[in-house]
């Protein structure tokens, strides 16, 4: 609740005033032309219970209006945003980021304490214009666990409306000219529903931070492969503006590199180093917190080219898998004197097949069954030859007309021919 300007003024010289808060990009939000609403000692901070300048703006487009919660000083002391009370540089709850390295709550929680602690760091920003020593921890070196936790891009999805009470049950009539989302609320129970701004500045009850610290126990570790010619590091998830240079700027600090290849099209790249040692001390150092650019970088180990040759040669990787049981295994190859056989029947000798000579037809028949139309009739269409044997070939005198092949004589008033209308032939139709 906000004091009163006029009649309580105990303390006033100590309260607080700002010309800009401290934000984070999160809760600033993509919008480049913001307006802001000002108001001088218009609340109490949450956790030093001073009155201080509160700020008031909407981040983006469907989104909600937002506001800073604690006053400056205590957002300095954690290095913090005044609004979502999470750290500033790596976008972290403070209970992760204080036990990544190592730091312990200076800021005392009884409020004479809390009073005259929170006086002198204020005393000390204005004569030195840096942090106490509650903030000795952010100018250490960053943490393995930071660098894997840490997040690299904003996220506007926490600027969101909050759920519609009235449309949980049933009785919203604004439609969607609501301001707020209607959504199905989250689990009562999940710890998540329930966050203090002061447990999240003191790091004492935080389900967020507790969330993201088992979130770091569960990651996969990197094994080393077995082949130790294996020198090589693959990068993915890379853009444009990456640069061979950005990459050996990062990494040669780990060992001699012998050659870098990028390729543009799948958004990878291979560092191969010139020994095994400085590839092992590169995956140990980056896997899972390379960032470069502001991208994070996915880092595993190359596979080796002996491999993929062997597996060309044998024609394929797959592993052989263990028998099924119940189900009958591979049956064994035949005998020798049986591989043609393959149904085991004895071998009988077939009849030869005598040729047969065919007498021409007459000439007189010949011309009959061969004789071309008159212009402009029809051409009688060719019947199906007959499956029969193919007499030998014997040479006709000179002068004599060349054999015609034998076809079964057509059917006059029965229009086209089918072979099997032939009554010696199986399958005909009985007249």
């Amino acid at each position: 609740m906000a004091m009163s300007k006029s009649t309580n003024t105990y303390n006033r010289q100590t309260w607080e005033d700002a010309d800009f808060p401290i934000l984070c990009q999160t809760c600033l939000g993509d919008n480049p032309y913001i307006r802001m609403l000002k108001d001088k000692y218009g609340k109490e901070c949450k956790i030093c219970s001073r009155p201080f300048t509160i700020f008031r703006w909407c981040p983006g487009v469907k989104m909600r209006f937002k506001k800073t919660e604690i006053c400056q000083t205590c957002a300095k002391l954690k290095n913090a945003c005044q609004t979502c009370i999470l750290d500033l540089e790596y976008g972290l709850p403070i209970k992760v980021r204080d036990k990544a390295l190592g730091m312990k709550n200076g800021v005392p929680m009884s409020d004479v304490n809390k009073e005259y602690y929170i006086t002198n760091a204020e005393r000390k920003f204005e004569e030195e214009g840096k942090a106490s020593s509650a903030l000795e921890g952010k100018a250490k070196a960053p943490s393995d666990l930071l660098l894997k936790l840490a997040r690299t891009a904003p996220y506007y999805k926490r600027n969101r409306p909050h759920i519609c009470s009235f449309w949980v049950k049933g009785e919203c009539k604004r439609g969607e000219e609501c301001p707020f989302r209607h959504e199905k609320p989250t689990d009562p129970d999940d710890p998540l529903a329930y966050q203090n701004i002061k447990d999240r500045f003191y790091g004492e009850v935080d389900p967020v931070a507790d969330k993201l610290l088992r979130r770091a126990d569960e990651m996969p570790r990197l094994d080393k492969p077995e082949d130790r010619s294996i020198t090589t590091v693959y990068l993915s998830n890379l853009s444009g503006a990456i640069t061979e240079k950005d990459l050996r700027d990062n990494l040669y600090q780990y060992g001699e590199i012998r050659n870098i290849h990028i390729s543009e099209r799948q958004q990878c790249a291979f560092v191969t180093f010139t020994n095994r040692s400085a590839a092992e001390h590169c995956i140990d150092s980056t896997f899972d917190k390379l960032i470069i650019n502001g991208r994070r970088l996915t880092v595993r180990w190359g596979k080796s080219q002996g491999k993929f040759e062997e597996r060309d040669i044998l024609g394929g990787d797959q592993p052989k898998t263990e028998p099924v049981p119940g189900i009958p295994s591979e049956l064994p190859p035949p005998p020798s004197e049986v591989q043609q056989n393959y149904f085991n029947i004895a071998p009988t000798l077939a009849p030869p097949i005598t040729a047969v000579s065919m007498i021409p037809p007459p000439a007189e028949e010949y011309g009959a069954r061969f004789r071309v139309p008159f212009i402009g009739a029809p051409l009688p269409m060719r019947p199906a030859p007959m499956m029969m044997t193919v007499p030998p070939f014997i040479p006709r005198p000179i002068g004599l007309p060349p054999v015609a092949p034998m076809y079964p004589p057509p059917r006059v008033g029965l229009g086209i021919y089918y072979p099997s209308m032939d009554p010696s032939r199986l399958g005909a139709k009985p007249e």
